[in-house]
């Protein structure tokens, strides 16, 4: 029902900056749109756990974030263009992983789609 795909990814240095992009698409069968769902980015290193790092309401108007990026990221959405970004400032070696964007509907308790996730590699 929801396409989710991911871009922006890349190597940086540490202190460095990236956006990350997520395009979505909702299924023309589907009578719900990209209003209909909350938005997050998740992450997930080597070796661990998916963590999750942003999320964003449907209309942009409440956003979380994990204690590890707060202060340095920023999530946002453009419901016009069905965009969801990731800006990251301040990047740090520990900020390495696959990242994931992902839609929620609005009235259920998760994120079940899911992109198929862009590398980001920051260099100490």
């Amino acid at each position: 029902q929801l396409q989710l795909v991911e871009s922006g990814g890349g190597s940086v240095q540490a202190g460095g900056s990236l956006r990350l992009s997520c395009r979505a698409s909702v299924s023309a069968a589907s009578a719900l749109t990209f209003r209909d769902y909350a938005m997050g980015w998740f992450r997930q290193a080597p070796g661990k756990e998916r963590e999750a790092v942003a999320s964003i309401s449907w209309n942009g108007d409440s956003t979380s974030y994990s204690d590890s990026v707060k202060g340095r990221f920023t999530i946002s959405r453009d419901n016009n263009k069905n965009m969801v970004y990731l800006e990251m400032n301040s990047l740090r070696p520990e900020d390495t992983a696959v990242y994931y964007c992902a839609g929620q509907l609005s009235w259920r308790t998760t994120f079940e789609y899911w992109g198929q996730g862009t590398q980001v590699t920051v260099s100490s």
